[in-house]
């Protein structure tokens, strides 16, 4: 199984086959926007533009899992993101990461790269770099800022 057997909905709850991204290198993020890690947005949009027209991507999950920090609905989420935060990339349907809702592609990304201490996702902004085949590399940490990650993504591109 790869990241592309996968379908999520988009902000307006259509239907976005991650297959769609089969051959590009992608980053994906349990997001929330009003998280004191929120700052990452900027890195992450700072990747976006480095390596997007090489073949990279990032797949921005907002979650309200965690201390309530993204309670808006998925359009105003996404307006939040374009307007506010100025990024080019666009969220997804907003997810659960964890307990009996769990989004059937993040069960995946838990199981492809369990952390040291338990398999569920601790807090937003954790990261699971994927490569062009829809593996999973790496996983990084909430706190892991998105620049120290440039190295890993500059391999998976060559």
């Amino acid at each position: 199984m790869t990241l592309f057997d996968f379908s999520v909905l988009d902000s307006n709850q259509e239907s976005k086959n991650l297959d769609d991204y089969r051959g590009r290198v992608t980053l994906v993020v349990n997001t929330a926007i009003h998280c004191g890690l929120a700052p990452q947005y900027k890195a992450l949009e700072t990747l976006h533009q480095l390596y997007h027209k090489d073949g990279f991507d990032i797949l921005d999950f907002p979650c309200n899992q965690f201390g309530d920090q993204s309670p808006e609905g998925d359009k105003e989420t996404e307006h939040i993101c374009e307007v506010k935060l100025k990024n080019s990339f666009k969220p997804f349907a907003k997810v659960d990461v964890n307990g009996k809702n769990t989004a059937p592609v993040y069960h995946f990304l838990k199981k492809a790269k369990n952390p040291l201490f338990g398999r569920n996702i601790k807090w937003n902004f954790t990261k699971f770099l994927v490569n062009k085949d829809g593996k999973v590399i790496r996983r990084y940490g909430p706190v892991v800022d998105p620049l120290r990650i440039k190295k890993d993504i500059e391999r998976l591109l060559r």
